[in-house]
């Protein structure tokens, strides 16, 4: 399990890996570059410039486009024939707040972070849950820095990280959009990193980039410790199983907050990786 840098692009802050199935293309994001990026299965490259910082995209059932979160909100994307942008929602009230992440649950909901990018110390982030039918709910607050979340195979668990705080929440997910109280799953000590971007695999297992631990690690459901992958450099970012057969594990990187000399200890910070494994991931869950 020795990871494969496929893209030594050098995003200050790549995040927000998608395997688009239908299209055998993983798309991810330069959040602070204002670039989305795409990879398609034989290695073609691509790349789009947003106006404004671009933090996730998130497949549609219907196939029309794609889910955003910007900078300033949540947003309907068109690449194609041009990229088009059609906002839903600009939800912030405090100066400094931006989108930071975000996924779709089993019922189509997404589920997406916000964080005060101004001064992280603040818990003025939320995580919003945006229901097929367009609404926007607010269902939790105090965050400092939102990361995540993703779903146990029943979709009755979300997995939900605050980074700033190195520590994962666990709640029970209702059927109609509602959360149970939250209860620590895993709390990260010194030398782990900071818990980042997560997904799941096909055994229900949990894996999670940790920032600034140079890592990526598998958990039990029950959040103990089942694999370890050391990785080249010390902020991955965020994580998603791609490939035809979902058995490649791609990873996000980033070089935000480097000054000149740790840039260039860590000269593949920021690149995409890959590794192959043997347990398949799922496929990404769809808006709508």
């Amino acid at each position: 399990m020795t990871p494969t840098c496929v893209w030594p692009l050098g995003a200050e802050l790549g995040e927000g890996p998608l395997w688009h199935g239908a299209q055998q293309r993983l798309y991810f994001v330069n959040l602070v570059g204002n670039a989305l990026h795409a990879l398609d299965a034989d290695g073609l490259r691509h790349t789009w410039q947003l106006p404004t910082y671009v933090c996730w995209l998130l497949p549609r059932k219907d196939g029309d486009g794609f889910m955003v979160g910007l900078r300033d909100g949540i947003a309907r994307l068109w690449l194609e024939p041009a990229v088009r942008i059609e906002y839903l929602h600009r939800p912030f009230d405090i100066a400094g707040l931006r989108m930071n992440d975000a996924k779709v649950d089993a019922a189509g909901r997404i589920w997406a972070g916000s964080m005060n990018a101004a001064d992280v110390k603040r818990p003025d982030g939320k995580l919003y849950r945006l229901d097929p039918d367009g609404s926007l709910h607010t269902v939790l607050t105090e965050y400092h820095i939102c990361n995540g979340p993703t779903f146990s195979l029943d979709g009755k668990t979300m997995f939900h990280n605050d980074s700033l705080l190195d520590r994962t929440y666990a709640y029970e997910v209702r059927p109609d959009g509602s959360l149970g109280a939250p209860r620590v799953w895993r709390q990260f000590g010194p030398g782990d990193g900071s818990p980042d971007g997560m997904t799941v695999d096909s055994e229900g297992c949990v894996w999670i980039a940790q920032w600034g631990g140079g890592r990526v690690c598998r958990y039990s459901p029950a959040g103990e410790l089942l694999v370890t992958i050391p990785m080249p450099v010390a902020q991955p970012s965020s994580v998603a199983f791609g490939g035809a057969d979902l058995k490649t594990l791609y990873i996000t990187s980033a070089w935000q907050g480097y000054d000149d000399a740790r840039k260039a200890a860590d000269p593949l910070a920021g690149a995409l990786f890959s590794v192959q494994l043997d347990v398949p991931g799922v496929p990404a869950a769809r808006f709508g």
